[in-house]
């Protein structure tokens, strides 16, 4: 189960690095302004794309450094603490992007996707790993 999160931080790693480069896009080829509903050089140049001065992109790629980190060391409570609070606010920015700015990133949806499961994966293992420990009671 490790090697499968690890590999589900890197896809995570590579959307917030995109999601980052279009924050910082002034000019050329946006790969992902693909219609009105779907341009992440909007949502990445909006003022929820900041947090504390921050790019989000940037807390994206550190938190998904974590987990990656994290699930090498087996650490797999640490790592669904971190996974759900990765949730938590990735929901909270799909809610910005459908509700408030009307528009999608399309590298959003897919780091939306990738912490779904690196949650759901995780919990699976802290709850199979728990699961083993409880001995039955007869």
């Amino acid at each position: 189960m490790r090697y499968a999160l690890v590999v589900l931080a890197v896809i995570g790693i590579v959307a917030s690095s995109l999601a980052l480069r279009e924050h910082y896009r002034t000019e050329g080829f946006a790969p992902c302004d693909i219609n009105a509903k779907w341009d992440c050089g909007i949502v990445n140049q909006s003022p929820y794309a900041m947090l504390g001065g921050v790019p989000v992109a940037v807390v994206g790629i550190a938190g998904y450094l974590l987990m990656g980190v994290l699930a090498l060391k087996r650490a797999y409570q640490l790592l669904l603490g971190a996974a759900l609070i990765g949730l938590g606010f990735s929901l909270y920015l799909a809610h910005v992007e459908r509700d408030i700015l009307g528009v999608w990133c399309v590298y959003c949806v897919i780091s939306l996707g990738t912490i779904t499961l690196i949650s759901v994966l995780t919990l699976a293992t802290v709850l199979g790993q728990s699961a083993r420990r409880t001995p039955e009671l007869s």
